[in-house]
């Protein structure tokens, strides 16, 4: 009885990660747009997620179904990011208490409630760089994105809060 061997991948069978790149990024970023729901985003988590992979490329070119790993490691990538972000949230909220106790928890549930309004992202920022005291290049580093977005989405933050606040008002 002969021992049939299967060859592993040759040179010609594993992609470069160019031709992977430019086979896969179109995909994959309009996969993130419908997850996410925000071209930005989707555009920075597409480009984390090919660095991922290129940093690891040669441990995973030769992966059966490479394009299905890409998308989970953009998928972890949200994930986390999602996760930094609540985290972040439920730390800036605890406030220290003045001499009126009262009146601090009324400010904190005020803050809060103004805080709900606002998207994920644009919350995080907003509380990473006015409430715990980050510079943008800090909360971009907490966050996984650049300082120049951290800065746009607490100003987008800043102002949709002003608007809700005189709508109400």
């Amino acid at each position: 009885m002969h021992a049939h061997y299967l060859p592993g991948p040759t040179v010609r069978d594993v992609p470069s990660f160019e031709d992977f790149f430019e086979t896969h990024r179109r995909s994959l970023y309009g996969a993130m747009c419908l997850v996410l729901g925000n071209r930005s985003e989707a555009e920075e988590i597409t480009q984390d997620a090919f660095r991922k992979v290129w940093e690891r490329w040669d441990r995973v070119s030769s992966m059966e179904n490479l394009p299905a790993y890409l998308f989970r490691v953009a998928m972890n990538l949200f994930r986390n990011r999602l996760r930094r972000a609540r985290v972040a949230a439920r730390k800036s909220v605890t406030f220290k208490a003045g001499p009126d106790d009262l009146a601090a928890i009324e400010d904190r549930d005020e803050v809060v409630r103004w805080l709900k309004l606002l998207p994920p992202r644009q919350r995080a920022a907003i509380i990473l760089t006015t409430y715990l005291d980050y510079s943008s290049e800090e909360a971009a580093k907490l966050l996984g994105i650049r300082a120049s977005t951290v800065r746009a989405l607490a100003t987008q933050a800043r102002a949709g809060v002003r608007q809700a606040m005189e709508e109400q008002a």
